[in-house]
């Protein structure tokens, strides 16, 4: 998970070798790190700059698939299963602070096993 420690010309870099160069400075500009990337999704793309819809549902998918989730939040019904401890491992470390940069995988996991 080497994204989480990018910078926003990294994610910017990233946005470029994806094929659209055209978007880096939306996503620098607006500061989006790494860690910011765990939020971005077609709801939020438009407030970066990007409103062609082609490209925000290409991105999101690139986003989801570089943070190993599977599926956009909007396709979750309120029916569905808590979701997967990975998604709920990123919403923490996309915080800032100490407990957040120290916190791993295997910590997080550990704290969600039942006593």
């Amino acid at each position: 998970m080497a994204f989480l420690q990018w910078d926003r010309e990294d994610v910017g870099k990233w946005i470029e070798s994806l094929g659209y160069s055209h978007y880096t400075a939306c996503f620098i500009e607006n500061g989006i790190t790494g860690r910011k990337l765990i939020h971005i999704n077609c709801r939020n793309l438009p407030k970066l700059g990007i409103t062609d819809f082609e490209d925000m549902k290409a991105i999101a998918a690139h986003v989801r698939e570089l943070l190993g989730v599977s599926e956009p939040v909007w396709n979750r019904s309120l029916a569905d299963y808590p979701r997967d401890d990975m998604g709920l491992f990123l919403e923490r470390k996309s915080q800032t602070g100490e407990l957040a940069d120290a916190l791993t995988l295997t910590q997080f996991l550990k704290e969600r096993q039942p006593c």
